[in-house]
This record gives C-alpha cells, structure tokens and sequence, in this order.
C-alpha cells in the first residue's frame, strides 16, 4: 500500500489537507488547519492546535488546552463515554503519552478505526495507562518505529538521573534537565529524589505544574525561577526547563552548570553530539520499537496506517509480520530530525 495522498486513506477516515477526516460524522481528528468540529487526542501545541470551531477531549486535556489555547468553544469527554456525532459512535480511550491523552475509536455501520495519536504502553505512575481497544483499522505513530529504540525500565533511569544529580550537586554545580513541559517535566518530578535538593522550575514548566495540580494531580514541591530569585540560596538544586532554555541568558544565572537533556532521541549518539548536553538520559513518553509492536498485536486490527517518524522502515516491518500496512502523512512533530521538545 503506498503512502497516503489526499483522499487515498479510503474507510470510516480519511487523509485531507486539513487532516484526518470523518466525512460520515464530519469531524476531524487532532487537524493542522482551522476547521468546524476536532476531537484533540492531547493538549501537545502539534495535536491540539489554535482556530477550529469547537473542540472535543478528555476532561483531563481541557485545562492545558485552555491554558494554551485561551478562550475556546471546547467539550469534554471521559474516557470510555461513547457519543455519537451524526451517524458516528465516537469515544476516547487512555493512551499513556501525558495525562490526560487518549486514543479516539471511531465507530461507522460496525467498522471500527483508532486513531492513536501518540502513546507508550510503560505505566509511568502520572499518565492513565495505555488501553488497548480492539478495531479493524489502527492509526499508529512510530516516532521511534527502528529496532535500536529499546527503553530501559523507569526505575533503572530515575536511579541515573538521581546519581548524576548527586554527583553534580559534590562538585558545586547546579544540575539542568531539558524536558518538555506538559508530560515530561512532570514524569520527571516524580522520578527524582526530592529530598537531595531543592527543585527549581522554568515558568514555562511551572505553569504547566500548576495546570496539572489545579486538576488534582500530585506533584512534588517545586519552586519556581523568577527574575527576583535569589539563586545562590539553592546550591546543589536540580532545574527543570525546556530544552530551548538550555545554555540560553536564563540558564546563564545559575553558574556553574551540568546540562542534561531527557528524551527517547538520547539513544542515539549522533543526537546527543548536536545538543552538546553532558548527560543524556532516554525517556520518552512515545513507545519504543517493543511497544508499538505491543500496542499494535494488542489491537486485532488487520490494517494499520503509520503516521510521523521511521514511516517506510517500520511499514515495510508491519508487511513482514503480516499486515495491510499503509502510511499517512501528516504535519504532526517527533519525526527523525530529532529537532522538536517533545519526544
């Protein structure tokens, strides 16, 4: 089956400049351009996106969405309540990316297809746990669709990055870690040690934090870096910034500083040359080559479209292993340039 142009991806979805579109429900799932009616699978800026009409997802996604997105037309679901739009069964299903993300099932004349979004299949203790739901047709990332890209447990990271900051903080200096701020600079958190040092947050991080507490979520105490900081009273902290902040003026306050970056790109030798970070530790909130492959068996479904990331590696894998495998272009980030802050 070969990549997906406009209108190709024939069925209960199909692919269209805007996005993936329902045409018998007349809604678009996670679109790229302004539309009537999206269902977001996650609050992430490339899924859940400024301009559409009105909006639907998990009453987990909505506080991050109008904490980004401001003002909006915006419905909430829970997980598992099914709706139907027009002549369309629809429901939302956890996804384990972030909180609050889900897959979405779309049901038509008793034809199911899930759209994934993104997911993992490890239970990080923040995010509701990946659910597989049966279907006929699955649309699957692959951000990480290559065999090199295995993860190691959480624990046996957590204990790195614990040691690493331990290490820094008898040398003097202030441990950084670039983490995106919705779902990786929270997963971290409760990864670290707390009671080593005090933890120190970028405002981008720290709104985030308090989005995702105000929802009832526990995070462990932080401590939010403001023009009137005085940073020389937490010596030894761990602080949490984007990766954009990383060597930055901001980042330039803290003196003496050992960079570290956490994402699923850190497998990857090359990736970690170009950041220039000290330390790179791998975690990522996609699912690794064992996990998609999981998540995909898990599924029952015969066909299976791949969307952003090793699309014709990990096609040509699904083909081998017996399935209609086809591929889907879209404009959502985490694909092999390694560039975005999410992965």
């Amino acid at each position: 089956m070969p990549t997906a142009k406009l209108g190709s991806m024939d069925g209960v979805l199909r692919y269209t400049d805007r996005g993936i579109y329902c045409p018998a429900g007349d809604f678009f799932i996670d679109p790229w351009r302004p539309v009537e009616r999206a269902l977001i699978t996650h609050a992430h800026a490339d899924h859940a996106r400024a301009g559409m009409g009105h909006y639907l997802a998990t009453e987990g996604t909505a506080p991050v969405m109008r904490h980004r997105l401001g003002e909006i037309d915006l419905e909430t679901i829970r997980y598992g309540e099914r709706r139907v739009i027009n002549d369309v069964t629809i429901s939302f299903h956890p996804a384990g990316h972030v909180p609050g993300s889900a897959q979405i099932r779309v049901e038509h004349r008793g034809e199911v297809w899930i759209v994934s979004g993104d997911y993992k299949v490890e239970a990080d203790g923040l995010s509701e746990a990946f659910e597989p739901v049966p279907c006929h047709t699955f649309i699957s990332e692959c951000t990480f669709g290559l065999p090199v890209f295995r993860w190691a447990s959480q624990d046996k990271v957590a204990t790195e990055i614990n040691d690493w900051w331990t290490a820094n903080r008898a040398e003097g200096r202030v441990s950084m870690l670039g983490a995106y701020a919705l779902g990786k600079a929270q997963r971290l958190l409760c990864m670290l040690e707390a009671g080593n040092a005090p933890i120190l947050t970028h405002g981008a991080v720290e709104a985030t934090n308090d989005v995702l507490r105000n929802t009832g979520i526990d995070l462990p105490d932080t401590i939010p870096v403001t023009p009137e900081t005085d940073l020389k009273a937490y010596p030894g902290a761990l602080v949490i910034a984007p990766p954009s902040a990383l060597g930055s003026a901001w980042a330039k306050r803290f003196g003496p500083v050992s960079n570290g970056f956490a994402s699923g790109w850190m497998r990857l030798r090359g990736v970690r040359r170009r950041r220039a970070m000290d330390r790179g530790f791998v975690v990522s909130d996609h699912a690794d080559w064992d996990g998609l492959n999981r998540a995909i068996k898990a599924t029952g479904a015969e066909r299976v479209f791949v969307t952003h990331g090793y699309t014709s590696v990990f096609r040509r894998w699904l083909e081998s292993q017996g399935y209609d495998a086809g591929i889907v272009e879209t404009e959502f980030s985490g694909d092999a340039t390694a560039e975005t802050d999410e992965v």
